[in-house]
C-alpha cells in the first residue's frame, strides 16, 4: 500500500509507543532530505528516520546503515542546537492526515525551558520536514527552503508562521463514517465504491480505498467489518507480499493484495526491508553522479566507435571487388584510353557478365588499374586491425556495462570503492586533496538455511579481494552466465542443493537480472578461477562450471540477511 493517512496512523502509534519519554542523543544528515534521529528509550538507541523524500517520504525506526558527510548541513547544525539532549513528549498524527508532530521539550543556551515541534510532512513532492517554535508557531528552519514565487499559499521560509496544508473537504474516518452506508448502496460496483470512498474520507489512497472497498461487500454487517478494518490499524500484523508483478507491503493481511507473504515484527522493520533497494538505489544515484557520468560517456564513446568501425568493416568486404577491377583493367588495358571516365568490360569470374568501371581522367590505364590494387590492399590490412579494435571496444563496453550494474545494485558506501577503481584505471582524475586513507568496504554477508556462511561482492574490487584473495580454495564460487552481476562465494567445500540455490538466489538477484525469471547461475569451486595478466579488477576466466536456473526473489534474499536459530 502507500504511505497514506491510514498508514501514517499505525506508523504514528507505533512510534509514539516504542519513542515517547526517551531523549534525541544525536541528530544526522546523511542526504539531503532525510534525518536520522537517535533517540534513547528504556535503555535502547533507536534510529529514526524522518524522509522528506519525493517519492519516499515516510517515518520509521531504521536500521539501515547510512554514512555521514563530512562536515553537517545547516539544517542538521540547526536541529542539533535545539533539540540534543531534548526529550520526546509524544508523537501525534494530524486527524488522518499524511502529518507527524513530534513534541520535543528541552532547555535553550540560557538555560529555560523550550518547547518545540518537529513537523514531517509527507505529501510527495511537496514533502517536507519543520522545526517549529511551539508557543509562537514559528518556523525556526525547514530542509526545504520554498521560495515564495513557488509556494503562493504558504510561505515555507525560516522566521515566517507555520501554516498546515489546505485542508480538503473530507471526513477523518476514526471520527466519522457518515455516507459510507449509502455509498454501499448507491455504488454496488467496487470500483465505483472505491472511488467514492477514496473522495469522500480523509487518509485513503487508492490501494487502501479498493481495499476498503471489498471488505464491506463482504456478507454481514457492511459497517461492522469498516469499523473492524479501521481498528485493525492500530494493532497491525505487518507483512510483505511478493505478488507476481511487484512487491507490496501491508500492515495486515489484506483481500486485494495476494501472493507469497512474509511477516515482520514491526512496521518499521518491515519497511527497512521494503525500502532497502528502492531508498538504497536513490541514495545511490544522488551520490554517484560522477561515477555515472562517466560510464555514460565511456559506453557511449565505445558505442560509437565500434558502429562506426562495424561500417569500415562492412566496407572491407568489398575488397574483392576491387580485386577484381583491377586484373580486369590490367587484362583489357589495350581498350582502355587516357581520358576516359569509365568503361565497361567482360567480367571473366562471372561468365562474361559486363562490369562498369569507374576510371579517372588524370590517370592512365596502368594508374587506374594500379589505383584499384591499392585500395584492395589497404581494405584487406584494415580487416585485422578493425577486428583488434572492435574487439578491444567491445570489452570496454562489457566492463562499463557491469560497473553501471554494479551501481544499480550498490550501496551508498560502495560508490567510493567504484569511484577508485575508475580512477586506478584512469578514466577519472584525482582531486588534489589531503591524502585520506581510502576505507575498504567489505562484501555483503548472508546466510543459508542451514547456515552456511554466503558472502556477495557489491563492486569490482570487493569482487576481486573476495573471489582471489579471501575465498578458500574450496569454496564454491557463484555469477549469472553471461550477465552483469555480483561474484558470489559459500564458504563451504560441500554445500548442500538447498544452499546451492539460495547462493544462486543471491547471485540472480544481485545482477543486472534482478527482474528476470529463469536466471542462469554458474558455480564451481573458487580453485579454478583465474584472472589473466592485465585485466581489470574483477574479471577472472573459468572452465568446468555447472549451470543452474533460478528466479530471484526479494523475500528469499530477505530472509538470507538474518543469521538461523540452529
Amino acid at each position: 500500500m502507500a504511505f497514506d493517512g491510514l498508514f501514517t496512523h499505525a506508523m504514528a502509534r507505533e512510534l509514539n509507543d516504542t519513542l515517547a519519554g526517551g531523549r534525541i542523543m544525536k541528530i544526522h544528515q546523511p542526504y539531503a532530505n532525510e534525518i536520522f534521529l537517535v533517540v534513547r528509550n528504556n535503555r535502547h538507541n533507536y534510529p529514526v528516520l524522518l524522509s522528506a523524500h519525493p517519492m519516499f517520504a515516510r517515518a520509521q525506526i531504521s536500521d539501515i546503515k547510512y554514512k555521514n558527510p563530512q562536515t553537517a548541513p545547516n539544517f542538521a547544525m540547526m536541529l542539533r542546537k535545539h533539540l540534543e539532549g531534548a526529550q520526546l513528549i509524544r508523537i501525534e498524527q494530524v486527524e488522518n492526515d499524511r502529518i507527524l508532530r513530534f513534541i520535543v521539550s528541552g532547555r535553550n543556551e540560557l538555560g529555560d525551558e523550550e518547547h518545540t515541534v518537529l513537523i514531517l510532512e509527507m505529501m510527495g513532492r511537496h514533502s517536507n520536514l519543520f522545526l517549529v517554535d511551539e508557543s509562537s508557531q514559528k518556523i525556526i528552519d525547514l530542509i526545504k527552503h520554498v521560495p515564495a514565487d513557488q509556494n503562493r499559499v504558504r510561505t515555507l521560509m525560516p522566521g515566517a508562521r507555520y501554516v498546515q496544508p489546505p485542508k480538503q473537504d473530507v471526513l477523518n474516518p476514526y471520527a466519522t463514517l457518515d455516507g459510507l452506508a449509502n455509498f454501499i448502496l448507491d455504488y454496488p460496483d467496487q470500483a465505483d465504491l472505491a472511488k467514492a470512498i477514496q473522495g469522500h474520507f480523509q487518509g485513503f489512497a487508492r490501494d487502501s480505498a479498493r481495499e476498503l472497498a471489498a471488505v464491506v461487500q463482504n456478507e454481514g454487517d457492511a459497517m461492522a467489518h469498516a469499523q473492524a478494518w479501521l481498528a485493525h490499524f492500530d494493532t497491525p500484523d505487518p507483512q510483505l507480499i511478493e505478488t507476481e508483478k511487484s512487491l507490496q507491503f501491508v500492515p495486515f493481511p489484506w483481500e486485494t493484495v495476494t501472493g507469497t507473504a512474509k511477516h515482520f515484527e514491526s512496521l518499521s522493520t518491515m519497511l527497512d526491508a521494503y525500502y532497502e533497494g528502492k531508498s538504497e538505489r536513490d541514495r545511490v544515484q544522488q551520490q554517484a553522479g560522477i561515477v555515472l557520468r562517466v560510464i555514460h560517456n565511456e559506453l557511449k564513446k565505445n558505442k560509437t566507435k565500434i558502429k562506426k568501425q562495424q561500417a569500415e568493416l562492412a566496407a572491407a568486404d568489398q575488397a574483392d571487388e576491387f580485386k577484381v577491377k583491377g586484373e580486369l583493367l590490367t587484362t583489357y588495358m589495350h581498350q582502355i584510353e587516357r581520358g576516359m571516365t569509365e568503361i565497361e568490360l567482360p567480367n571473366y569470374y562471372e561468365n562474361n557478365e559486363p562490369m562498369q568501371i569507374q576510371l579517372s581522367n588524370q590517370l592512365n590505364p596502368s594508374q587506374n588499374a594500379q589505383r584499384y590494387f591499392t585500395r584492395y590492399n589497404k581494405l584487406k590490412a584494415s580487416v585485422k586491425y578493425l577486428n583488434e579494435q572492435i574487439a578491444l571496444a567491445q570489452a570496454e563496453v562489457d566492463y562499463f556495462e557491469n560497473l553501471q550494474a554494479q551501481v544499480d545494485i550498490a550501496s551508498p558506501k560502495d560508490i567510493e570503492e567504484i569511484r577508485q577503481e575508475l580512477i586506478q584505471e584512469g578514466y577519472l582524475r584525482v582531486q588534489k586533496k589531503k591524502k585520506q586513507k581510502p576505507q575498504v568496504s567489505q562484501p555483503e554477508k548472508f546466510y543459508a538455511s542451514d547456515g552456511t556462511l554466503i558472502e556477495v561482492g557489491k563492486n569490482n574490487l570487493q569482487n576481486e579481494r573476495l573471489s582471489m584473495k579471501t575465498a578458500q580454495r574450496s569454496d564454491i564460487w557463484l555469477h549469472t552466465k553471461d550477465i552483469p552481476g555480483s561474484h558470489v562465494i559459500i564458504h563451504d567445500s560441500e554445500p548442500s542443493t538447498q544452499t546451492l540455490e539460495e547462493g544462486a538466489q543471491l547471485a540472480a538477484y544481485f545482477s543486472k537480472a534482478r527482474d528476470s525469471a529463469n536466471v542462469p547461475v554458474d558455480y564451481l569451486p573458487v580453485r579454478r578461477l583465474r584472472k589473466p595478466n592485465g585485466a581489470k579488477p574483477g574479471f577472472v576466466i573459468f572452465e568446468g562450471q555447472t549451470t543452474m536456473t533460478v528466479t530471484p526473489s526479494a523475500l528469499v534474499v530477505q530472509k538470507l540477511r538474518q543469521k538461523p536459530e540452529i
